[in-house]
């Protein structure tokens, strides 16, 4: 394959909710033109609208040249939004047939060499693979919302990706400045997805056997691990937890605690009562506060945050002598 047919300069997006939008709000700012389709009604002006507030975070950060809220067209068809696309980025509903069904028309209608990205955050890429005419150049690039800050794009190739598409995705993401993390193993839910799922998990146990509000789990992360795993993560905290020692002695320590029972590890029934117990605070807790601007003071925090993310995070592997 030569070098023109490697390089990602056309782009599509397939399903514009939030996060379809958010990545179309993040290939315009690094200045790219976006053709967009979703056959739900209003989609278009949808994504205007997501796009304008999208895009003080994104000046803020900085925008690539050329840059403009105006690059992005709404076709009619998946053909029309994907015959000359270099990499396809998939977002329809979390729904498994309807994705294969999705892709299965981007498949046949994509040029041989594009790449097809699913934003899946829960389906194994060869799950996805299935049926597909050229299986190969299907890969998961699973990212989180806001899609337009958040750097985080988890990359999971199937069964029958190739080392080469990984490798030109990788690529691809890291142009748009984001922290591509690549899969070696796939598994449904891939990582990230997998550590939030159980901490919502736990989350929902204390909220439903009375020991603690919404607020107050919030305010648990927010003042405590919160924190310190914006800088470190899990692994390196605990490092630090155990002393000059580290992580060795952490585990001597207090790994006889893991068979306590402190977790419950699988999810609880979603009772009526649970569920107004966890809407109900949300809304105690938000106010008056619309969700819009929630969104606008979320964006801000997020943005001085990844600075100071990126003044401070320990390069693995990169440990001075």
């Amino acid at each position: 394959m030569n070098s023109k047919m490697n390089k990602i300069e056309q782009l599509a997006v397939i399903g514009t909710g939030v996060i379809g939008n958010g990545w179309i709000a993040r290939f315009l700012a690094m200045g790219y033109d976006v053709v967009a389709f979703d056959p739900a009604e209003g989609a278009a002006e949808r994504t205007r609208l997501a796009i304008e507030r999208a895009w003080p975070s994104l000046e803020q950060m900085g925008l690539a040249e050329g840059a403009s809220t105006a690059r992005v067209t709404f076709v009619p068809t998946i053909e029309e939004a994907v015959k000359n696309a270099d990499l396809i980025q998939e977002n329809v509903p979390e729904r498994e047939e309807l994705k294969k069904n999705v892709l299965k028309s981007i498949d046949q209608y994509a040029k041989p060499e594009a790449i097809i990205a699913s934003s899946t955050s829960g389906i194994k890429p060869s799950t996805l693979q299935e049926g597909l005419q050229h299986p190969a150049r299907l890969i998961v690039a699973h990212p989180f919302n806001p899609v337009y800050i958040l750097p985080l794009v988890e990359l999971v190739g199937g069964e029958a990706t190739t080392s080469s598409i990984m490798e030109r995705a990788n690529q691809f993401y890291q142009s748009i400045e984001m922290k591509p993390l690549i899969i070696q193993k796939e598994i449904e839910g891939h990582v990230a997805d997998r550590l939030m799922e159980a901490l919502w998990r736990e989350s929902l146990h204390l909220v439903n056997d009375g020991i603690a509000t919404t607020e107050e789990i919030d305010a648990a992360i927010i003042y405590g691990a919160g924190l310190r795993w914006a800088q470190m993560g899990p692994f390196l905290t605990f490092h630090l937890a155990g002393g000059d020692k580290g992580m060795r002695h952490m585990l001597e320590q207090f790994g006889p605690a893991l068979k306590l029972p402190w977790t419950k590890l699988e999810a609880p029934e979603l009772t009526n009562d649970l569920k107004e117990k966890v809407i109900s605070g949300c809304e105690v807790h938000a106010g008056d506060v619309p969700i819009a601007e929630l969104e606008v003071k979320r964006n801000e925090f997020l943005v001085k945050l990844l600075d100071l993310v990126e003044e401070y995070w320990h390069e693995p592997n990169k440990v001075s002598s």
